[in-house]
């Protein structure tokens, strides 16, 4: 099977841990021994990451850096660690490319009047009541802490898109559209540039594997899957759900809302499917014994 494999930033990184090069690089290696079980199986591999937790602290460090040349420099850096880390977890001979991705949002997209994407650490009130003053930044609520928040536009048109079909029928495995991609507009000129935004993982990785009518879309984070009642004592995991079921219900824009709705756009428009789960789980994810999986009714698939 085709498979387009989307990382979260917190599977890349454990919540409430040190943001360290070796922190980080003991994430991707778990990771990148979870990826070589699907090598191992047979399958053709496109990867996608995200990188809120990494491009929020190198904003934090200052600089005149934009979020684009942050996202393009956070690319580099876990794109890097994980070809090391699956060459080292894989030991055949399969040849990996890291693709920095330009992706094209709409201007005029209403998401840059409302952030909503979180990135970086978390924070006290009083630590993020100061950034914002200092900054202007805009804070958001993520469970009990502060996160920042960024706007999150979404995802029109993959400008390497050719390049990662080229890279795959010589049998690469592909890893691209990191943190979102690199977000630019058309200048209304045909020229391009960055903006400041980071596009949601799951809405890219999504078009991505729309893109290239992959089988399978695995979203990998630090939960077991898509609850209803999360974080209540009737919390409940949903295992099996058709698009349908799943927009009927409500789930949080900044966490499992874009997961949900990059599932069920994938499952309709390739008659694939979608699964949300835990990293450690993804070769049941693919079979289909744990986490969520969304597809459409038998009927229609």
């Amino acid at each position: 099977m085709r498979i387009v494999v989307a990382l979260g930033g917190n599977a890349l990184s454990v919540r409430g841990e040190p943001f360290t090069a070796s922190n980080q690089r003991a994430s991707i290696r778990v990771a990148a021994t979870a990826l070589a079980q699907l090598l191992e199986a047979g399958h053709e591999v496109v990867i996608t990451h995200g990188n809120g937790p990494q491009v929020g602290y190198l904003a934090l460090q200052g600089g005149s850096f934009p979020l684009d040349v942050l996202g393009a420099e956070t690319d580099g850096m876990i794109g890097y660690v994980l070809q090391q880390e699956l060459d080292n977890a894989y030991q055949h001979q399969i040849r990996y490319a890291t693709l920095l991705t330009q992706i094209e949002v709409d201007p005029a997209d209403p998401a840059f009047g409302t952030p909503t994407k979180f990135i970086g650490p978390i924070y006290t009130e009083e630590d993020a009541s100061k950034l914002s003053a200092e900054r202007g930044w805009t804070m958001g609520m993520d469970g009990e802490h502060f996160r920042r928040t960024v706007p999150s536009p979404r995802p029109m048109r993959i400008l390497e898109l050719d390049v990662i079909r080229l890279l795959l029928d010589q049998g690469v495995v592909v890893i691209c559209a990191g943190g979102g991609g690199i977000p630019v507009v058309d200048q209304g000129d045909g020229m391009m540039v960055g903006v400041e935004a980071v596009i949601d993982k799951d809405h890219a990785s999504g078009l991505l594997a729309r893109a290239l009518h992959a089988d399978a879309f695995l979203m990998l984070t630090d939960v077991e899957g898509v609850f209803t009642g999360w974080g209540t004592p009737q919390q409940a995991l949903i295992a099996n759900a058709t698009p349908q079921q799943l927009r009927e219900m409500d789930f949080p824009a900044g966490s499992m809302g874009p997961k949900v709705d990059a599932a069920c756009e994938f499952a309709e428009a390739t008659g694939g499917f979608a699964a949300i789960g835990r990293l450690a789980d993804t070769m049941q994810l693919v079979s289909g014994t744990i986490g969520t999986r969304i597809s459409l009714p038998a009927s229609a698939s």
